[in-house]
């Protein structure tokens, strides 16, 4: 796979290395990160979520990249545009995301990422507007989507087809943020 890299003042944005997968399965059984994504998720898991990022970027150049602190190398989560997710409003549609370890939140890392992330999308994509999905209750979430100038659809709520009848993370919130 060719080498991926974005870089920012603070991050590096690139491909998934095998030596992620233990730094981004202990973030996904943080209950801190996974409060508004699900159950903690067992290794087998992590390494699909990390082999689907992977095939993306292989097929179509772009995908959630592995999120790199400069200063020190340390894996810290992820950030960038993929496909959105199927049966939902923003199938297809360029999708922004991002997760990073707890301990990292509150620096502007996720901005900072965001950012980088839309400006390479717009640069890179046809698309006049890139999308983003979350929980009702994140709020972390939809207030980065604020500063970075995303609106709300409010139109759009629904249902996510992949997360249990029964969940209180179920109903999700449509964003997007044209050129």
């Amino acid at each position: 796979m060719p080498e991926f890299r974005l870089e920012t003042e603070r991050l590096i944005l690139r491909n998934w290395w095998e030596g992620d997968l233990l730094p981004f399965h202990v973030m996904c059984t943080d209950p801190l990160v996974m409060e508004h994504l699900g159950p903690p998720m067992a290794v087998q898991e992590v390494r699909g979520v990390i082999g689907r990022q992977q095939g993306l970027q292989e097929t179509l150049g772009h995908c959630f990249w592995a999120l790199e602190r400069k200063d020190d190398g340390c894996f810290i989560g992820f950030c960038g545009i993929k496909p959105g997710p199927k049966d939902t409003p923003i199938e297809g549609k360029p999708e922004i995301g991002w997760r990073l370890a707890s301990d990292c939140w509150g620096q502007g890392y996720a901005r900072e990422a965001a950012r980088a992330s839309l400006d390479w999308g717009f640069a890179n994509l046809p698309d006049e507007r890139i999308w983003a999905i979350t929980t009702q209750g994140n709020t972390r979430s939809w207030g980065l989507m604020l500063r970075l100038g995303m609106v709300e659809h409010a139109e759009l709520a629904f249902d996510h087809p992949e997360v249990p009848v029964e969940s209180a993370l179920r109903p999700h919130i449509t964003w997007s943020v044209g050129r």
